[in-house]
């Protein structure tokens, strides 16, 4: 019974699937961490872009 319990290899998928998921996601909060200042430019970049353009359209 103990050689048969340590022979089954039914959750070995399992935890395989477990350990590929945590890899991806700390490459995702990697990815996120280097591109956040790049990301936050281009948004403060374009939200300047639509005030002057706003405040051009309603100047006489």
């Amino acid at each position: 019974m103990l050689k048969k319990f340590l022979k089954d290899e039914s959750g070995q998928g399992m935890v395989e699937y477990g350990l590929i998921i945590a890899l991806v996601a700390v490459a995702v909060i990697v990815a996120i961490k280097l591109l956040a200042p790049a990301i936050s430019t281009l948004f403060t970049k374009a939200s300047t872009e639509l005030t002057n353009a706003a405040s051009a359209s309603v100047a006489p």
